[in-house]
């Protein structure tokens, strides 16, 4: 990577958290999503009122559907900051089965990823996205004055970031949803569950740690705190309050802390002092809540953690053993098995799920999960795999699927999905267990959006939840395709049904808060089952029929519970509905309730001839004697990336001038880069060191193959790539007569290998993770410049003596000749740049292990938010065999660590020292290295 790649990539990187916008009811989170579609998806667009529709053709009656809803809906959208109207390119992705949806800059435009998820609120899939997004178009334009000339687009997302919190994106935008319809994430008891927990469990979480997450404690997040926020100002500020922000934010941005400032200009608080007043308001609504709602204590079936830690979906396969999915902050997913003492059992590791889910019956496992297109990633399916307990055997039932929540019959010889084909038609289909061949399909003329079905006993019906613009319904349906309606459309939170005795289970918040209730399919009567205290979720019946198993929310995340199976009439609804104000300051009602039906016309979009969107000029900075400007371009598929640029060589007094693409759309990765560049050497003659100048063309191209496998939770990555340039030297200044004017060909090679499992949030490192590089360089085309490298890495991971430990063997070699004699390839020991080399550099192993020592969450003020403390040891050979041996490392050592969020901003900034002791071999003291790096 060019140091002119590099300070894109940190511009951009630091740009993105900032102003991220997406949809996540998952926790799933993603930065803007630059990956490609297959070259086999064929799109068309729509233009409209300001609006460029571009879509598969799969997607044209979607298209026409939110053509329609976007244009009536913007104004009411953006009204309450002072946006009517706006212009900007909205994809819509079919490819992929992640829910999710973005906005962003650079190039500007908007992504809606239309394949629902088996959960989220009560409304249709692609209005909720609309609403969302569109509101962080208007915060977009309020900001930029909707025009980016000339091209600062990366500028702007740049001052987002440093000038605006990420909560109040999101929590604006969350906001504003719950405000315009009947649906919304903040009418959603179980996703302000988390906020409302901590609190009536007396934690006084941080502003920063609420804010920035933990890897101790469950945190609300940035999208909870950014809605509780948004609701608390706009009740006591009114409903202007983010339009006279954002207008002083723009007039002003050039300062401290822009938002905090702007914020206490017209409210009279600033972020800090808001968090406080919202946190006190919160906790008196909530207790007050609390008062009025009954409840009852569960027990705990697991055992107490001391970092946040949930088991998903708890089933009792026999009088002795529970069956769960459990996940934590220092594990990733796997299923367990639980005995009455509370011991556990880890069975089997899985891959990445949209939402935690999984179906038993009679000793089978069936469950959802992630797979990719190995290079297409926008391509993903989700694929169903079984595990047999007994046996210990794992199976694929499908491939290439998009199957979701598959659910067993009793018998565990047939299994009820979701199945969304890529024109977002929605069906249940049954599949065979044993196999996975389609054994029956049924209807759904209306193309509702189906969720968490499951089979009766007899296996002769199945229960579901509709989704619609109405709202959720319960139903059933039989294998002739008659379905009964047993709740109607309505804005209760229906999930998961379930087949008990006394009829089906599922999930509501009828009193306020998520609990299981069970509806008598006759007479419709409901009744509750659980009044949990602030959720109770996923039941299952014990063997004996006596009792439900369930999830009982904690304030570490999900237990396991059990209680008696009683029903009882359901209590009255107390929910703090913390939106209300906001609602009531936007009256308009739904804004879906009369959306147009105008039909317009659509046409190709060709590829090809949309290769180029130039939408930024940036400053680079090289180091302290270089800097330029660049110019970028990338297309809104994201399969073209080019810049052009120019920099001033301060030590040279002269420029350089540059350009480079990179064309991701076919299998491999083709990218070429040229440079006119100044150069400058220093060579011996018989006048002593003389001063040579010259300018040179320079071009390099590359083709790169990159591959990507996953199955449960381990990853394979294949990378191939091959590289060559040419260089022409002309214009010198004092340079020796034979030096040599042109470099033709030489010839690069890399392939690597990787192979790694998935880790948890507290991991250090990987776990279990192999990887293997190899390099070779050579010239077989410029015979005066003979020479050639070969380098061989290898990096095996293993556990190390405690959880979240990480131990690293890295052996590397290199061999050199020629003009590459000094050339370094491989990874060398640290402090090496400080110890003078006895040898030419040809291997060397170094051993490191890494552990986490205490996760604080401490917030130091504003100046920064410590998240966690690590240690590192280390013992590194320099040209084993030659120059050290197992008993004598060339250096080892120690460092501290720790990552934190400074100044309250997003971007997790890793600091730390290391202490490197030298072998006394080599006569050098101790040397101190200090660390900075930034993740995002």
């Amino acid at each position: 990577m060019t140091t002119i790649e590099r300070n894109k990539k940190l511009i951009i990187s630091i740009i993105t958290l900032s102003a991220l916008s997406l949809i996540s009811h998952t926790g799933f989170s993603q930065i803007f999503n630059s990956e490609q579609n297959p070259p086999s998806v064929k799109w068309r667009q729509i233009n409209a009122s300001g609006f460029r529709i571009i879509y598969p053709d799969e997607l044209e009656k979607e298209a026409q559907r939110m053509t329609n809803t976007l244009r009536h809906i913007y104004p009411y959208v953006g009204a309450s900051i002072g946006r009517r109207n706006t212009s900007i390119p909205i994809l819509l992705q079919n490819q992929g089965v992640i829910a999710n949806g973005f906005v962003q800059l650079g190039p500007k435009k908007s992504e809606f990823y239309t394949t629902p998820p088996q959960q989220f609120d009560s409304q249709d899939w692609l209005n909720n996205l609309a609403v969302h997004e569109l509101r962080h178009v208007a915060q977009f334009d309020k900001l930029t004055g909707g025009q980016a000339h000339p091209f600062p687009e990366d500028v702007y997302l740049a001052w987002f970031g440093v000038s605006i919190p990420l909560w109040f994106f999101e929590g604006d935008a969350v906001s504003t949803e719950t405000s315009l319809t009947n649906a919304g994430r903040g009418r959603i008891p179980s996703w302000i569950m988390p906020y409302r927990t901590q609190l009536l469990e007396g934690k006084k979480f941080s502003y920063s740690k609420v804010n920035f997450d933990s890897e101790k404690d469950l945190t609300p997040g940035y999208y909870q705190l950014g809605y509780v926020m948004a609701s608390n100002l706009r009740k006591q500020s009114g409903r202007n309050i983010f339009d006279s922000v954002l207008t002083d934010i723009k007039r002003r941005p050039l300062r401290p802390y822009p938002f905090s400032g702007s914020l206490k200009k017209f409210s009279g608080k600033g972020s800090k002092e808001w968090f406080d007043n919202t946190s006190e308001n919160l906790r008196k609504e909530w207790e007050l809540q609390a008062q009025k709602t009954p409840s009852k204590n569960y027990p705990s079936l697991n055992k107490k953690a001391s970092y946040a830690t949930s088991w998903f979906l708890p089933v009792k396969i026999n009088d002795h053993q529970l069956l769960t999915l459990k996940q934590s902050k220092s594990e990733p997913a796997h299923f367990a098995l639980i005995s009455p003492d509370k011991k556990e059992k880890k069975l089997l590791s899985i891959g990445y799920q949209e939402q935690p889910w999984f179906s038993y019956a009679n000793g089978v496992v069936v469950w959802d999960e992630v797979r990719y297109d190995p290079r297409y990633r926008q391509r993903s399916y989700s694929v169903i795999s079984s595990y047999d307990l007994q046996s210990g055997r794992t199976k694929k039932l499908s491939s290439r699927s998009r199957l979701f929540s598959p659910a067993l019959s009793a018998d565990a010889k047939k299994i009820v999905a979701v199945r969304f084909d890529l024109s977002n038609q929605c069906n249940l289909v049954e599949i065979d267990a044993s196999n996975g061949k389609l054994l029956h399909t049924y209807p759904n003329p209306d193309n509702l959006i189906l969720q968490t079905p499951a089979y009766r006993p007899d296996g002769e019906e199945v229960a579901f939840v509709s989704v619609s613009e109405k709202g959720k319904a319960l139903r059933t349906i039989d294998r002739s395709g008659k379905i009964s309606t047993l709740i109607a459309e309505s804005q209760q939170q229906l999930s998961r049904p379930v087949y008990f005795p006394q009829g089906i289970a599922f999930n509501a918040h009828y009193n306020g808060i998520d609990n299981i209730y069970c509806i008598e399919p006759g007479t419709k009567k409901i009744s509750a089952l659980s009044a949990a205290k602030y959720g109770a979720f996923n039941p299952s019946l014990s063997p004996d029929g006596q009792a439900i198993v369930f999830n009982n929310y904690g304030v570490q995340g999900y237990e396991i519970s059990e209680s008696p199976l009683k029903a009882e009439t359901p209590g009255e609804n107390n929910f703090v509905f913390l939106g209300a104000a906001a609602a009531a300051q936007e009256n308009s009602g739904n804004v879906f309730s009369a959306i147009p039906d105008s039909t317009f016309a659509s046409r190709p979009y060709h590829t090809l001839g949309n290769l180029f969107k130039v939408h930024s000029i940036i400053p680079v900075i090289e180091d302290e004697y270089r800097g330029g400007l660049q110019i970028n371009s990338d297309n809104l598929l994201s399969t073209m990336n080019a810049f052009a640029g120019v920099n001033y060589f301060r030590d040279l007094n002269r420029f350089e001038y540059n350009a480079g693409l990179t064309y991701k759309g076919f299998y491999p990765v083709l990218s070429a880069v040229y440079r006119n560049r100044p150069r400058r050497t220093f060579y011996s003659s018989k006048s002593g060191v003389q001063q040579g100048d010259w300018r040179e063309n320079y071009v390099k191209v590359q083709a790169s193959l990159p591959i990507s496998l996953n199955a449960l939770n381990d990853s394979y990555n294949f990378s191939l790539n091959t590289a060559t340039s040419y260089t022409q030297r002309y214009l010198p200044e004092n340079m020796p007569q034979n030096y040599i004017t042109t470099l033709k060909f030489p010839m690069e090679y890399n392939f690597t290998f990787t192979h790694t499992t998935r880790q948890s949030e507290r991991d250090i490192a990987p776990q279990w993770a192999q990887i293997l590089r190899l390099t070779y360089l050579h010239q077989p085309f410029d015979k005066q410049l003979g020479g050639d490298l070969f380098a061989a890495e290898s990096f095996l991971y293993f556990p190390g003596i405690a959880r979240n430990h990480s131990f690293l063997a890295n052996f590397s070699f290199q061999r050199t000749s020629g003009i590459r004699r000094y050339d370094r390839e491989i990874n060398t020991v640290y402090g090496y740049s400080n110890i003078l080399a006895r040898n030419k550099l040809s291997n060397t192993l170094l051993l490191n292990y890494r552990f986490p020592i205490v996760f604080p969450d401490a917030e130091i003020g504003p100046l920064a938010y410590i998240r966690n403390l690590r240690g590192g040891l280390f013992c590194h050979y320099e040209n084993l065999g030659e120059e050290t041996n197992l008993a004598e490392p060339k250096t080892f050592g120690f460092e501290l660590r720790s990552s934190m969020n400074l100044l309250r901003y997003k971007p997790l900034v890793d600091v730390g020292g290391r202490v490197v002791f030298v072998n006394k071999l080599y006569n050098q003291n101790p040397i101190l290295e200090l660390i900075l790096n930034y993740s995002f």
